[in-house]
Parts: structure tokens; C-alpha cells; sequence
């Protein structure tokens, strides 16, 4: 997953492999696998399971796209029984809109509401 994200993923950007274990090491991680059984894609959801989750890191390598692979996995989250029951699935996101849009993610009703963090302090 790291190998990818350092590379192709715009948004984790600076991201450290630490970083990208802990973060894996705290979420729930769907993978997508080959014939071969390595990893060609996958997903991490973050969520406190009552309430809340955070759906990011989803790709799926480009020589497998076109196959479906990342409605798959998309759908996997969705249908996660971490999720189930939550009053929010969020992810951001700057593209494939049309495929989150087909699971029923939408725009905020109020995102002048959203606010966020960053850096945190004493974070890296």
C-alpha cells in the first residue's frame, strides 16, 4: 500500500511508511489481490463504529484498473459491518466522483460547517 500511496497518491503526499503502517494498523484495511495474491488495490476505513467513519486511501494500481476492481472495493467498505449502523461514511477526494457518486455519496449539505486541523500541533 505504501509503495503506491508514495508514488500515485496525490492526497498522502509526504506520508512516511511509519505513517502509513500506524495508520493501517488503526483502521480497518480492505485489500484488492491478483491471481498472483499481491496486493493490486485496497481501501482503509477509519471509524469509531457508532458513529462516524472516514473511508481514504482507496486505489487500485492503473495496470488493473477498467476491471472493476475499484467499485469492488468501494462497495466492500460500504457494505463493512464496521460501518454498519454509522451515521456517516465521509471521504474526500479529486476524482472518480461519479463512482462514489453511484454508492450514494453526495457534496455536504452544509460544508461551510466543516472545519479542520492541520498540521496538528505536535503531530507530524
Amino acid at each position: 500500500m505504501h509503495d503506491f500511496l508514495e508514488v500515485e497518491g496525490y492526497w498522502a503526499t509526504g506520508r512516511s511508511r511509519e505513517q502509513t503502517a500506524e495508520g493501517a494498523a488503526n483502521s480497518v484495511v480492505l485489500g484488492v489481490y491478483g491471481p498472483d495474491g499481491a496486493m493490486v488495490g485496497g481501501a482503509r476505513i477509519v471509524t469509531d463504529r457508532a458513529t462516524f467513519g472516514w473511508l481514504t486511501d482507496v486505489y487500485v494500481l492503473a495496470e488493473h484498473r477498467g476491471l472493476g476492481l475499484g467499485r469492488a472495493v468501494v462497495a466492500a467498505a460500504c457494505e463493512h459491518p464496521a460501518v454498519a449502523g454509522i451515521k456517516r461514511l465521509l471521504l474526500k477526494t479529486g476524482d472518480a466522483h461519479e463512482l462514489y457518486r453511484s454508492f450514494g455519496f453526495t457534496e455536504p449539505p452544509e460544508p461551510e460547517g466543516w472545519m479542520e486541523l492541520r498540521p496538528v500541533p505536535g503531530g507530524t
